[in-house]
Order: C-alpha cells, then structure tokens, then sequence
C-alpha cells in the first residue's frame, strides 16, 4: 500500500461460515501454533471463519494475555438510573477540558451515563473518504488538540481527595473508522515523506476490519480520553495525563475494565472522547483505529478519600498503573514508583518486596509514543508506560485488600 493513498474497505460478510468451518477452526487452533495452523486459519477466513477466530476477542480484547480467563470486576446489571447524553454543540469541546463551562448533567455515584452517538475527531467534522488535504485544513482549526469530549458530567458528593472508578460497560462503535500519520508525526518522524490515510468500514457486529486481502484486525474498542476536569481556573489540553486521566490511549481499557481517576474539582466534572476500535500499545504513528461510539455507557462510581497520584486500572487478570514523562525512562520510572507505593500500602508487603515482584512477574509497556518534529497542536503527547501486576501471584486475601484500597466503602 503507498503511503497517502486513500485506501475504502468494504465490510465483507463472513457469517456464512457452516459447522465444517467451525470444526477445521477448532482443529487449526488448537495445533500448537505451528506454521500449518497458521495457514489454515488464514484459508478458513478466506471461506468464512474469520467471524469466528475474531468474535471471542471484539469486546474481551485487552493487550494482556489471559484476560478472558479473570473473573469480572463488577457486575454490569448492578447500577443505577441510567441518563442519556447526546453529542451536540452544546455538550461537545474539542481538544481541551475548559473549567468554565457549566456541567451539562449531575448523577449520583453509582448511575450510568449513556453516550449515544458520539463524534468523531475535530468537532464531527471528519467524514468517511475525505482526503488528507481536505482533513488536514479541518486539523488546522483546532490546535488545542483533537479530540470530541463530551461533558462534563458531575457526580453527587465528589470532591478532591475522592476518587471515580469509571467502568467500562459498552463500546460499541460506528461503522467505520481510520488510521492516519501525518508527517514529521509519531515514532519516526523523519522516516516518512508523504502522509498515510487509511479508511476502515467494520462489519454489522463490530467484530473485525480488513485491512488488506487476507489481514484482519480483530475490534477491542477503547475510550482514548476519559478525565476528571483538572484543578485550576485555564483550559486543560485533553492531550496531557495526569492523576485525574485525560490521554489515556490505554488499549486495555475495554469493556468489562474499570479506570480510577483522581478528583480535582467538586463533582468531580467527567469528560470523554478520543474512541478507537482498536488499537496497539505504544500507537506508534500516532493513530490507532480513530472512530467514535454508537453506543457507549460508563457507570460512574464514587470512593471518598482515597489518595491516587497516578490513573489506575483493573481488568479480569490484572492491576494495571499509567506513568508519564519527556522520555520513556521518567515514563517507567514514574509507573514503577506509583505501583510499589500503591501495592506496598494496600498489602504490607515492603517496597523492596514490590520492587522484586515487578521485576519477576510485572510487565512494563509503551502505552503511546510520539517524537513529534511537525505537530499541528499546542501541546504534544506524552510518552507513557504502563505498569501490569498479575492478580493470580496473590492470595484472595491479599487481592481484596487491593481492591479495597480503591474502594475503601467496597461499592
């Protein structure tokens, strides 16, 4: 495929697949990942299994291995009232968290907020099979950032030094979706002399996009941007991480997974955006699968006075800590030091005991870096690590302490 060239894939219909492809997928899989499995699995999804190899993974997809295998971290039917919240000129920002603006809804701890039909980068305005030139004087008008937030949302009692655990019930994206580097952007700014557009239409169940003849790419949507409004009384840019979140990238944070995100400001003023259907650590042009949600429901649960430096998350499998920094060794640095306090006080384990288990079983990934020479925006990207712990090295005692470190009311 030539850099810059638009490429339009047309969502192919694979729910044909009858139980002999069914068989030969069970058969190839389970084959000990040898280089015939692996043909075969490439030949059945040419005659139909792809919906099969892919759908288990859209919506259990999280970047760690063995996360289906967890158990779940809340239960999704226990919640309370559900409020509904249109993008719409009035409830949608672009590329900054502005303190000034009023919330546009106020719920209690524990309800869910329906984000229905939410908007694409740069206010709406990207459109499926635009050029890059015609985007890129679209990119040009907001150089605060990109991003579509939309809120923010207030939740009851909030108030700094409390903490909102934002879980992760549905993501279920439009239909279509891109991947773009624009030059002098992402890991290698100098290596690429033309821009890149890649559009993406996804299949009825939002299972998977082609991206070429014979290359799937199983969906795991995310929400890229999820904050509470910062302290202060200026503009916040939705391109920055702090304790309070904001540019998560977080390929993890699917559904089923939970965000802890520090309180700065009374009510606590949630806002969302930055949706990608799917997305690798590290995003390394700078994009993922860019798209926004056709359905997308957050509970918003309230823990009063837990102290948190830094955006955590749990999965089914696994504790995970965002560090931010200039480079990616202050980025570590940062995740180690959050991890070891944190697990430190929450089981009474010393820090040099923590700093032993995050070298033998803790897992350090590139979450998203850029080395951006030509960036359109204000403020650039971090480079972000995160810190992964496995659940299973502890006991159920030791887990729960954990989990009561975040929810010290246990919600």
């Amino acid at each position: 495929m030539t850099a810059g060239k638009i490429i339009i894939d047309q969502a192919n219909d694979f729910d044909a697949a009858d139980g002999s492809a069914r068989d030969e997928i069970r058969r190839f899989a389970g084959d000990g990942g040898t280089d015939r499995s692996r043909r075969g699995l490439l030949k059945l999804a040419g005659i139909g299994g792809a919906s099969m190899i892919l759908g288990g993974r859209a919506h259990a997809a999280s970047g760690i291995e063995g996360e289906r295998d967890g158990a779940r971290v809340f239960d999704p039917n226990r919640h309370g009232k559900v409020h509904t919240l249109p993008s719409t000129p009035e409830t949608v920002r672009v590329g900054e968290m502005d303190p000034a603006v009023q919330s546009v809804l106020e719920i209690e701890s524990g309800d869910v907020v329906h984000y229905q039909n939410t908007w694409v980068h740069w206010g709406n305005e990207a459109k499926f099979g635009m050029s890059f030139a015609e985007r890129n004087v679209i990119r040009k008008r907001y150089p605060q950032g990109p991003q579509s937030l939309v809120g923010p949302v207030s939740i009851k009692g909030a108030v700094p030094g409390d903490v909102i655990e934002c879980r992760m019930i549905r993501l279920r994206p439009i239909d279509w979706g891109w991947n773009s580097t624009v030059r002098g952007m992402g890991a290698l700014p100098g290596d690429f002399q033309e821009p890149y557009l890649h559009y993406f239409r996804f299949d009825a169940e939002r299972r998977f996009a082609e991206f070429a003849p014979g290359v799937l790419i199983p969906l795991a949507p995310t929400q890229g941007a999820i904050a509470a409004q910062p302290a202060g009384d200026k503009p916040t840019s939705a391109l920055l991480l702090g304790a309070y979140g904001g540019n998560l990238s977080l390929a993890s944070l699917v559904e089923g997974t939970s965000l802890f995100v520090s309180v700065e400001v009374p009510g606590a003023k949630m806002w969302t955006g930055d949706s990608n259907a799917a997305q690798g650590d590290g995003v390394v042009n700078q994009t993922g699968i860019e798209s926004a949600m056709e359905d997308l429901r957050i509970q918003y649960v309230l823990h009063k006075r837990v102290a948190l430096n830094a955006p955590l998350a749990e999965t089914p499998t696994h504790w995970i800590v965002l560090g931010a920094g200039p480079t990616l060794e202050e980025a570590l640095t940062a995740a180690l030091r959050q991890m070891i306090g944190w697990i430190s006080a929450a089981t009474a384990l010393s820090w040099h005991d923590v700093y032993a288990l995050c070298s033998i079983e803790g897992s350090f990934r590139v979450t998203q870096y850029a080395n951006q020479t030509n960036s359109n925006y204000s403020f650039p990207s971090p480079k972000v690590i995160h810190a992964t712990l496995p659940k299973r090295i502890f006991s159920a005692e030791r887990q729960t302490k954990i989990s009561r470190s975040l929810r010290p009311q246990n919600s």
